[in-house]
């Protein structure tokens, strides 16, 4: 099993709008960053667990744990004239973009911010924690998964 952060803007898309979806389950579409959609094309699988990161707002950090639940597949929103992740290079023919189908596990009591995060040398080498990592979607180990569970 693989682990995974994905981050999302909250107020375009929260753990608790994913919360209140039917059966919990969501696609996580709109990801226009190509190692980032290699990573949900090639790499993720069903089980998979990672952590919903909070981003673009203050405090950013992670919130809950989530699930794979579908693999990679052509993100639809792309062919959406009226999508905000709308690009014209893709065809259904041609899919420049995936997605894959998340699941809600569970919302911690509180964040664990960036910050917090930062502070900690078991996860000194997180990609997230690096310098200009802007990356959407992003591996990580067992071990900083099972550090950041015990920080919950």
């Amino acid at each position: 099993m693989a682990h995974w952060l994905l981050k999302s803007e909250p107020d375009c898309f929260s753990i608790d709008d994913l919360r209140a979806r039917p059966k919990q389950i969501s696609p996580w579409d709109g990801v226009r960053n190509f190692q980032a959609r290699n990573m949900m094309r090639d790499d993720m699988k069903v089980g998979d667990l990672g952590f919903f990161y909070h981003s673009s707002c203050t405090p950013p950090g992670v919130v809950g744990v989530i699930e794979i639940v579908k693999t990679g597949y052509p993100d639809h929103t792309a062919w959406d004239l009226d999508s905000d992740h709308y690009d014209p290079k893709s065809t259904k023919e041609k899919p420049l973009w995936y997605m894959v189908d998340v699941k809600f596990v569970k919302k911690f009591k509180q964040m664990i911010t960036l910050d917090e995060l930062k502070q900690h040398a078991e996860l000194k080498n997180m990609i997230i924690l690096r310098k200009g990592n802007r990356l959407s979607v992003t591996p990580i180990t067992s071990s900083e998964y099972k550090f950041i569970l015990s920080l919950a």
